[in-house]
């Protein structure tokens, strides 16, 4: 009888892993700046680049979707393969899904202290940048979902249903609170308007910690914390 043998992608675990650090480190440092301007506000430099209200964006973005993120990527890109006995569906998506999310982050951090933002609280980038989030998450999604169609182990472990709703869920909040009307390249407004629009924001705010910050991360735990 013959043996299969397989093996896991450990690289794309390992690349996301040193950009949770880089991010998480980059995250703190902007974040004890922004902390000093609140009793040192000369701490801005004299920027307009560097004030609290261009880096505060730039620091929860950094931490939420840059740290966070890549932290959620790692450890799904090594769990799933495990849990599936299955190395992931295609190499070409993961190389894809992981420089497109560093792209994205840079883009992030050159675009907020300059002062081009949608005002929308946690989905502050304009709409070059959101339409650029919605088609990496895809190629996330068609790699996991890949994986798991291929998978060797019959069983869908709990975690495994975590990461499918994180998958489906932030792929819903993040498109519907992104309708935008571009006027410019860098330049857009909400499709909503009023009370509409505060509802559809914080129908996202508070989903997204919901589904992002939460949702992964328990299914990460249900993984190694059985």
């Amino acid at each position: 009888m013959a043996v299969e043998t397989f093996n896991y992608d450990n690289k794309i675990v390992r690349n996301f892993a040193f950009a949770t650090m880089l991010w998480g480190i980059v995250g703190m440092v902007v974040g004890i700046l922004i902390a000093f301007q609140l009793f040192l506000p000369e701490a801005n430099l004299g920027l307009q680049f560097t004030t609290f209200g261009r880096l505060r964006p730039l620091h929860t973005n950094a931490v939420i979707f840059a740290f966070v993120g890549n932290g959620i990527f790692m450890g799904v890109y090594y769990s799933l393969q495990r849990l599936c006995k299955a190395r992931m569906f295609n190499d070409l998506l993961s190389k894809l899904h992981f420089w497109g999310w560093q792209l994205i982050i840079v883009l992030a951090a050159v675009s907020l202290p300059l002062g081009l933002t949608s005002s929308k609280e946690y989905a502050e980038l304009e709409w070059p940048i959101d339409i650029l989030i919605a088609l990496i998450w895809v190629i996330f999604g068609i790699n996991m979902m890949g994986t798991i169609f291929k998978r060797r182990e019959r069983h869908m472990y709990v975690a495994i249903w975590f990461y499918i709703a994180t998958f489906f869920t932030v792929a819903m909040l993040h498109i519907v609170n992104s309708f935008e009307i571009p006027v410019t390249l860098f330049k857009s407004y909400s499709l909503f308007a009023g009370v509409q629009d505060a509802l559809v924001q914080w129908w996202y705010g508070h989903n997204a910690v919901a589904f992002f910050l939460t949702t992964p991360y328990l299914g990460l735990m249900y993984y190694f914390l059985p």
